[in-house]
């Protein structure tokens, strides 16, 4: 007998609001998630990019803060702007649905108002910076929260939020309802599990590498040299039918790479940490309404960028991990369309680059573009995404 969100304990209003937004059957995360949470228990998930989670979350966190009489009462720590305007946009129906207010809090928009709608919220969604921010200033206090959600929170960990988000946490009740979603529970963030939760549900959701091999996406990779890499791109953008989202290494490549393409009559935006939060949105918003069908971006745009209508996301620079590559691609072929996954490959590239298509089901790809197969033997027999590599910072 298939599940219901009924079914699984989630309340009529909240059914209804699914409903009218064509939301009717649960994806494997909520299912294996929401009975638990929805209980009060913690939850330790590990679930890739598109499988559900926000509402696996969401939900249980919208249900058991109904009713709560001191604010904030709940709060979700995403690594990236975005990312939270995301988490805020999908919670917010059903925050309504219960009279409950959702406050977002991210940096490159004025502190003062951010803090004021803050506090007044019953849940708080941002980025550990600025909320650590708020609170040094003493502009926000957390001592009413019941519910602390963590996501994402292997980039959390990546982008080196780990100390900011200790210091926010002693900030936080120690009796509360803690749920980390991650898509990988090992290493650093089994640490930060054991660190936050108590006798926590442990739930998965389907490994990478199945999640990355998606019948409605193409997976292509190209040789080319230095020389002639943008002239590459330029054909590549010449043939998407909708829009193109290009992944650089740097914020600094960011910008110069959309500085090139002007110069070739591609009209492109960027998206970069370094820019302020109205630069960021006017891209986005120039980018999403398709005035401008190029967005050149760094692994900031990889998670919590939702745009239905990208028909090909392009690698100018190859990722450096395994979930990076599926978070990446995971942008295109979304809402039922069909998409292109496109890595360009320099010559000292091709060994890294080839690993990575392997262990992630797209060898055949790989060797379709004319690249030599290594030796099996030579393969890493780590888990994907969790091979060694060192990071650049790219934001």
């Amino acid at each position: 007998m298939s599940s219901t969100f009924a079914s699984l304990g989630v309340s009529t209003d909240l059914v209804r609001v699914l409903a009218g937004r064509n939301v009717t059957s649960p994806f494997a995360i909520q299912k294996l998630a929401l009975p638990d949470a929805l209980a009060g228990l913690d939850i330790l998930a590990e679930s890739p990019t598109g499988s559900g989670k926000t509402l696996a979350f969401g939900l249980p966190l919208v249900e058991r803060t109904a009713g709560a009489n001191r604010r904030p009462a709940a709060l979700v720590l995403a690594p990236t702007r975005e990312l939270a305007i995301q988490i805020a946009d999908e919670l917010s129906p059903l925050a309504r649905a219960k009279g409950l207010r959702v406050a977002t809090v991210y940096g490159g928009v004025p502190l003062a108002a951010q803090a004021e709608r803050a506090r007044s919220a019953d849940i708080v969604i941002g980025t550990p910076g600025r909320l650590q921010d708020l609170l040094d200033r003493r502009l926000i206090r957390l001592e009413h929260v019941r519910i602390l959600v963590l996501d994402e929170a292997d980039r959390m960990l990546d982008m080196g939020f780990r100390p900011q988000v200790d210091r926010i946490l002693e900030r936080v009740p120690a009796n509360r309802q803690t749920m980390l979603f991650s898509a990988t529970l090992g290493g650093a963030v089994a640490e930060l599990a054991r660190a936050y939760t108590s006798n926590a549900s442990q739930v998965r959701a389907e490994e990478l590498p199945q999640q990355s091999v998606r019948p409605d996406v193409l997976h292509t990779f190209v040789p080319v040299s230095a020389e002639d890499k943008l002239d590459r791109l330029v054909e590549q953008l010449d043939g998407a039918d909708r829009l193109a989202l290009v992944f650089v290494r740097t914020k600094h490549g960011a910008d110069r790479l959309a500085r090139k393409l002007g110069r070739q009559n591609v009209r492109a935006v960027t998206l970069h940490g370094n820019m302020s939060q109205n630069q960021r949105t006017r891209a986005l918003e120039q980018f999403s309404s398709g005035r401008v069908s190029t967005l050149v971006a760094t692994d900031v745009a990889a998670r919590g960028l939702d745009v239905d209508d990208i028909s090909h996301v392009i690698n100018f620079d190859p990722p450096a991990l395994d979930d990076d590559y599926v978070h990446r691609v995971g942008r295109t072929g979304r809402a039922g369309r069909t998409g292109t996954g496109v890595t360009f490959v320099l010559p000292d590239q091709q060994e890294d680059v080839g690993r990575l298509a392997r262990r992630l089901g797209h060898g055949a790809a790989f060797s379709a573009a004319g690249f030599v197969e290594q030796p099996r033997a030579a393969q890493s027999p780590s888990r994907p995404g969790r091979r060694r590599a060192k990071r650049r910072a790219t934001r």
